[in-house]
């Protein structure tokens, strides 16, 4: 059966990217086997199909590390033909054949029925982007943040992830403070229910106290850099601040003092390795307490034809909220 796919390949040492006709039995080994409907689009999915990152690491690879669709056949007794399903992280996209395709095949311990209160449209609205929010505020609620402990913040808030956190811990009761660099993007940041939008602008870079006022109980950085080493100066006693991007630098240069004098906790993110019952238990709540209703009705559709078109797109920090790939009706 032939199908089409949007596929990675490495020709001379430089990346190159497009539209092929695959067959099935060129599909990494896998359990389960999924008529793919959507997939979204990530800024890792644009680093990977334009060679702008080291994000592949087998070639050729078809992109896309998220999809969702309908179980075509399985080997696992888990998963049924008929069975809507998403899968998201691990290698897929990155070194296992991903969701930029209309056939993907993937072990079964990858694999999530899709939650109740999603539509397979609502689950790639969200993809990576949305399952790394949900899992940096329940990691930071298990930490102890509560919506009473006080405001949280949250930088590279009109990005997917950023706005996903925004609208969730609106939504959760939180007094939400979105910290961007987009001053034209103010009004959309409180229609997702941020109480207060920040421009980075106003923040003075070049002298961040060990320990400055004190200010969020609760924080979720997208940055990196000097962005995450002022929020950490600027933490609550026994605060929680959730690491989980790079998009400014990779680098961190803090001191030990907001850790061992404020008992702040930094929490890791990592969505990729996250272990399945965490992973289901994340994406349940996406589907219930943790909906974000807005991003969702608002995500950018595009055909799958259109998908080479909004690399650049990430690449040139222009996005808001999220982009999805229909791949087949």
């Amino acid at each position: 059966m032939s199908f089409k796919a949007y596929l990675i390949q490495q020709t001379e040492g430089k990346v190159v990217s497009g539209f092929v006709d695959m067959q099935e039995d060129q599909l990494d080994p896998g359990e389960v086997t999924i008529a793919v409907a959507y997939s979204g689009v990530n800024y890792k999915d644009a680093l990977a199909a334009t060679g702008a990152g080291r994000i592949i690491r087998r070639f050729p690879c078809i992109g896309g590390v998220d999809l969702a669709g309908t179980v075509v056949k399985s080997a696992d007794p888990a998963f049924a033909p008929g069975d809507q399903v998403l899968a998201t992280s691990y290698d897929i996209g990155v070194a296992h054949h991903g969701g930029f395709a209309e056939m993907a095949r993937v072990p079964a311990n990858w694999v999530l029925k899709l939650p109740p209160g999603l539509s397979l449209r609502d689950a790639m609205a969200l993809g990576t982007a949305g399952f790394t929010a949900g899992l940096a505020v329940v990691r930071m609620e298990h930490d102890g943040l509560k919506p009473e402990n006080g405001p949280v913040v949250v930088s590279g808030a009109t990005g997917g992830v950023g706005s996903i956190a925004v609208e969730i811990l609106a939504r959760c009761g939180y007094q939400v403070h979105a910290l961007t660099g987009k001053e034209h993007e103010t009004d959309y940041l409180k229609q997702l229910g941020a109480s207060e939008v920040m421009l980075r602008s106003s923040l003075d870079l070049t002298k961040i106290k060990p320990l400055d006022k004190a200010l969020w109980a609760g924080a979720v950085d997208n940055l990196g850099g000097d962005v995450l080493a002022w929020m950490a100066s600027t933490m609550r006693i026994d605060g929680t601040l959730a690491s989980i991007g790079l998009a400014a630098s990779m680098d961190l240069k803090t001191t030990v003092a907001p850790f061992i004098l404020r008992g702040v906790a930094l929490l890791g993110i990592d969505s990729v390795n996250c272990p399945m019952p965490r992973r289901a238990e994340v994406w349940l709540r996406l589907g219930d307490d943790l909906k974000a209703a807005k991003v969702i009705a608002q995500a950018r559709e595009i055909a799958f034809d259109e998908l080479p078109g909004v690399f650049e797109e990430f690449l040139q920090a222009r996005v808001k909220g999220r982009i999805l790939v229909r791949i087949q009706a």
